[in-house]
């Protein structure tokens, strides 16, 4: 049956959300393998990543973004898997920015080093990296790798120093593992660089995927880290840059930058929730833990018009009702859901 023409003007869901913010995974392959997000476990020597034939080009990609920026977003995120395996991506980034909206990345950081000035002359705005410790045995235990935290680092000073900054800093904090490092990565990045480049963000552990084993005792609330750091170096909260801002904003009283902390967990934003997400081979998903999608490279490989495939966009989003963080409960974590690395972060 065909989608129900889209006949224009804001486009809602049915909760009222307005679509604002596109995160495109450009590939389902990493070079990591976190045991949050990859456990080598699932994802080793054997596992079969999708073949070039299936994911789609970047001409598909800047395609679909066009129709969904005159839909209202107003910014992209390309993320991964990690984004910066994928061939020549800095292509594609020249291809969005050509676009009026803002183009942001998300990577492990391990390529950065190499590919930041190309990836700024080609329009990239910002990056974001994640990097769960400072300590090097628990960095590595972590990625599962053996990469050394100094290259990632290095990537992250010179993505700052290219222009792509601030360069948002992501710890995913997960208790027993990596939480004692909470505390030194705050002292290492507090008003480091030339007029704060570097903002540093702490996420609670979430159950993504199906293979990584969530538990709720292992999730650190941010109201604990948030106490944690404040006891050192006090801490006032900032009001949101932007509505639907998932990182709630604390700056330090000392003039010393800020940080962000990201509560799906313990303080779930769904209702201001404005992400749509395209997956590498252009399925779309309404949510980080949704366990299916909508299949747009059936209708572009078919030759479905741009009218059409704008229809199909509209449609998705006028019947999302997503709201997993606000109903999570210990039986829907056991849920088979879309693994984190095939839809990003």
């Amino acid at each position: 049956m065909p989608a129900p023409r889209f006949p224009g003007g804001s486009l809602q869901d049915t909760l009222g959300r307005p679509m604002r913010d596109l995160r495109i995974s450009v590939t389902d392959r990493c070079n990591f393998r976190c045991i949050y997000c990859m456990p080598r476990e699932v994802f080793d020597a054997g596992h079969e990543f999708l073949p070039h034939s299936a994911i789609l080009s970047f001409e598909e990609i800047a395609r679909l973004a066009r129709i969904f920026v005159g839909l209202g977003v107003k910014k992209i995120r390309l993320t991964g898997g990690e984004p910066l395996v994928r061939k020549q991506l800095h292509r594609l980034v020249a291809m969005l920015a050509e676009l009026p909206v803002e183009i942001t990345l998300t990577t492990n950081g391990s390529l950065l080093a190499r590919q930041a000035r190309s990836l700024k002359e080609a329009g990239l705005h910002r990056v974001t990296v994640s990097l769960d410790s400072l300590d090097e045995a628990t960095f590595r235990a972590m990625n599962d790798a053996d990469f050394p935290v100094a290259k990632v680092i290095e990537g992250i000073e010179v993505a700052a120093l290219e222009g792509l900054g601030p360069v948002k800093i992501n710890m995913v904090v997960k208790r027993g593992l990596n939480d004692r490092d909470i505390l030194p990565m705050a002292e290492y990045w507090r008003g480091k660089g030339h007029s704060f480049s570097y903002v540093l963000r702490f996420i609670e552990y979430m159950d993504v995927g199906s293979t990584n084993g969530w538990r709720m005792d292992e999730v650190v609330p941010s109201a604990e880290l948030i106490k944690r750091i404040s006891d050192v170096w006090p801490l006032e909260p900032v009001d949101p840059n932007y509505a639907g801002e998932v990182a709630e904003r604390w700056r330090y009283l000392d003039g010393a930058g800020e940080i962000g902390v990201i509560s799906s967990v313990t303080q779930a934003f769904c209702a201001s929730c404005n992400r749509m997400r395209l997956s590498t081979e252009g399925s779309l998903y309404t949510c980080l833990f949704a366990q299916s999608g909508h299949d747009l490279k059936s209708l572009i490989r078919a030759g479905a018009s741009d009218t059409e495939l704008r229809n199909e966009i509209a449609a998705v989003w006028q019947a999302r009702s997503d709201r997993y963080s606000e109903i999570r409960t210990s039986q829907t974590a056991s849920l088979k859901k879309v693994e984190m690395s095939y839809i990003g972060g």
